[in-house]
């Protein structure tokens, strides 16, 4: 700082007078101005007027905070620049981290204090038309790129407020992509093929951050384009490439705690789209009895995910969220909608290491007395840890066919013995459907 001729204590003061120039010039802009543009040549003007000599890289770093503080988020803009983040966390203004390739780490990056990031959190989320205070101390919206935000500010916060943006992906996955990363096998993915476009209703479970939007994403690629697809989702993060699309989102109440469109209300009233699938991008509450009703009267092929570790889970907390409806149902009842409605349960996983890879294939067969029968038809198994610290296994068909084999057929995939195993046998007894 010593060779700009500026103290410590002036370049704060000569760094704010520039910013209140550069945002003076943009607010002075015709409509039809990019300020993308012009904030340059504005900064540039600002520095003469201001008659300092800077030098190169002290006048670049200047600039190139100025202006993402001006036309973008601060500094965190650099992050949300960087194609290898894929999410990042403000826990507190001196404690921002990073996920990295299924890694977490700190960062360089700190604020002055709470209000600058208060401050942050409001630019992110007024021009979406969301509020957040001490009455509404949460709230989730979807930046421009689709990206995912959630804020959370005192009172609910204990130490201050607290920012996660869960970045957009910007070229979406296919599930070649998924078969390089080693997400799953080749077997496994011509196999998730043949089910979607055999119309299977397929559950995509698993924890938070472990890839079950991406995968959701990439098996809606199977889907023909002749038929029409509404998805619904809380915040739109789906990217599917079909022409006959309508995509729904919920929409929060408005400052007088009404207005509020729930997901349930969208899943109730894509019934009446004449829909040939629907897509939910997750199921969390009473609209799983909605959707299980919905794929028990013909909308065969629906997607959706839910929060769970395993299969056996998936159902349990199935079972749980369409208690939340409202209705007094027998668990028995419940259970065998679960069983006639869910064809296939997919289980997403994030690995040890960060990786994130498909562990089992489930298929739900029916009922047996009280209880969901299910049988797995592929899993993953780990066998060591690397001395990086990478899991290392290998995911194997279990030799059990499954028992919707014929639909496989007939939708035009026979697929070769070779995908569930040498010598594959099916020992089980037919499934007792229920519907």
């Amino acid at each position: 700082m010593a060779d700009s001729g500026l103290t410590a204590e002036q370049l704060p003061r000569l760094r704010a007078w520039l910013a209140d120039q550069v945002t003076r010039g943009l607010e002075s802009l015709p409509p039809e101005a990019s300020p993308d543009t012009e904030a340059g040549r504005f900064f540039e003007e600002a520095v003469r007027q201001a008659g300092v000599s800077l030098t190169a890289g002290l006048q670049g770093q200047l600039q190139k905070e100025i202006l993402d503080d001006v036309l973008g988020f601060g500094p965190i803009q650099a992050l949300l620049d960087d194609p290898t983040v894929t999410e990042i966390m403000i826990n507190g203004p001196h404690k921002v981290f990073v996920e990295r390739g299924g890694q977490l780490s700190k960062t360089l990056v700190t604020f002055p204090d709470d209000a600058s990031v208060l401050r942050l959190i409001d630019r992110i989320i007024l021009p979406l038309g969301r509020r957040i205070d001490a009455d509404t101390p949460t709230v989730d919206a979807r930046l421009p790129d689709g990206s995912r935000v959630n804020a959370v500010i005192p009172p609910v916060a204990l130490d201050g407020p607290g920012l996660t943006i869960r970045k957009f992906a910007k070229e979406r996955l296919h599930i070649t992509d998924l078969v390089r990363y080693g997400s799953l096998t080749e077997g496994m993915a011509r196999f998730l093929e043949a089910c979607v476009v055999a119309r299977l209703n397929v559950l995509v479970s698993g924890g938070t951050g472990s890839g079950k939007t991406t995968l959701l994403n990439v098996l809606s690629e199977f889907i023909p384009e002749n038929q029409r697809i509404v998805t619904i989702e809380d915040a739109a993060e789906l990217q599917l490439d079909q022409d006959h699309l309508v995509r729904l989102e919920t929409k929060p109440p408005n400052v007088e705690g009404t207005g509020e469109v729930p997901i349930r209300h969208l899943v109730r009233n894509a019934l009446r789209m004449r829909p040939d699938r629907i897509i939910v991008g997750e199921v969390r509450g009473g609209e799983a009895l909605d959707m299980l009703q919905a794929m028990n009267t013909g909308h065969d092929g629906s997607l959706t995910t839910i929060h769970a570790n395993a299969p056996r889970d998936a159902v349990s907390r199935l079972e749980t969220l369409v208690l939340l409806a409202g209705f007094e149902l027998p668990l028995r009842v419940v259970r065998e909608q679960i069983a006639s409605a869910i064809d296939l349960i997919v289980q997403q996983t994030r690995l040890r290491d960060g990786s994130r890879k498909i562990t089992s294939i489930t298929e739900v067969i029916g009922m047996e007395g009280d209880t969901v029968v299910m049988s797995e038809i592929f899993r993953f198994k780990e066998t060591a840890v690397g001395p990086d610290g990478k899991v290392i296994g290998e995911t194997h068909p279990t030799g059990i066919r499954p028992m919707f084999g014929d639909r496989l057929v007939s939708a035009g995939f026979k697929l070769p013995a070779e995908i569930y195993g040498a010598d594959t046998l099916t020992l089980r007894p037919p499934p007792r459907r229920h519907g």
